[in-house]
């Protein structure tokens, strides 16, 4: 197929962002991730330190209020913002010039989610908007209304399931033996309005204009709780940096593998950042 390539630096590398001379903070973009509550919080701080890695000048997490002071002890450059409403998020997107935001790792289950994930692409200034765990799952029993808000939205939006998450907004299309995971995925994207990327042994990424990379550098490393979290903080990052949503999410993708590879074994998913300043360089010098 002539809209199918291999996820590999050539791709993309030409699009990666790069620091002009007069760059400061706000030019690199800002990075929202939203916070789950006091007992799960540390899915929000793994993607907010890997936007931050990955290029994006601030990076600010949005944090109810009973989980302030636990996200507080463990931030230093990572902005924290206190959000009791979703239109107090809602405002500090507007005021603070948000470019990217993230809701969903360990964001809750639920109506809540449901209802804060479609005001988002209702009402976010926030040119850019990727849907990751909670923010899918919550939309099992209603992706068509998920599928319609994307569809009417001015936002750009990711979704990022694994098997699971992607069986539960698409029961249909995963079902369906006929279809290979490429086939899937186009129809996925098609059909929700937004660039997909369905995660495994070899992910897919699709955009809804038809164009799909399959990815051959995955690793079983990558087998750790959190490393998704990681993942979706990583797209949100170089989308705030104004990279275009395919190539965004498919060096996401071959960085994520390549980071946990340099790292090796005993890696968890505290180490996928760390590791992505090395994968950078070694891209600026191939």
């Amino acid at each position: 197929m002539e809209n199918a390539f291999l996820n590999e630096p050539k791709l993309w590398k030409d699009a990666l962002p790069r620091l002009a001379k007069d760059a400061h903070k706000y030019k690199r973009g800002h990075a929202l991730i939203f916070s789950g509550n006091l007992t799960n919080t540390g899915a929000a701080r793994l993607a907010a330190m890997s936007a931050a890695r990955i290029g994006a000048g601030l990076v600010t997490v949005l944090s109810p209020s009973d989980a302030l002071l636990v996200n507080a002890a463990h931030l230093t450059s990572i902005m924290l913002r206190e959000t009791r409403t979703i239109q107090d998020a809602l405002d500090y997107i507007e005021k603070r010039h948000v470019t990217a935001a993230l809701i969903g790792p360990a964001y809750g289950l639920g109506v809540k989610t449901q209802h804060d994930c479609i005001t988002l692409l209702n009402k976010a200034s926030a040119n850019r908007l990727v849907l990751d765990a909670d923010a899918i799952s919550s939309f099992e029993n209603a992706s068509d209304h998920l599928f319609k808000t994307i569809h009417a939205s001015n936002i750009e939006t990711v979704l990022t399931p694994h098997e699971g998450e992607f069986s539960r907004l698409f029961p249909d299309l995963s079902r369906d033996s006929k279809l290979t995971k490429a086939e899937k995925t186009l129809k996925a994207a098609a059909r929700a309005g937004a660039c997909v990327i369905y995660k495994g042994a070899q992910t897919i990424i699709a955009h809804p204009d038809g164009r799909y990379c399959y990815n051959e550098n995955g690793t079983p490393l990558l087998a750790t709780a959190g490393s998704g979290d990681v993942l979706a903080g990583m797209v949100t990052g170089l989308l705030a940096q104004n990279m275009s949503v395919f190539e965004a999410t498919s060096a996401a993708v071959w960085l994520h593998c390549e980071a946990a590879k340099k790292f090796g074994a005993g890696l968890i998913a505290e180490d996928l950042p760390l590791m992505l300043p090395q994968c950078l360089i070694a891209l600026e010098t191939s």
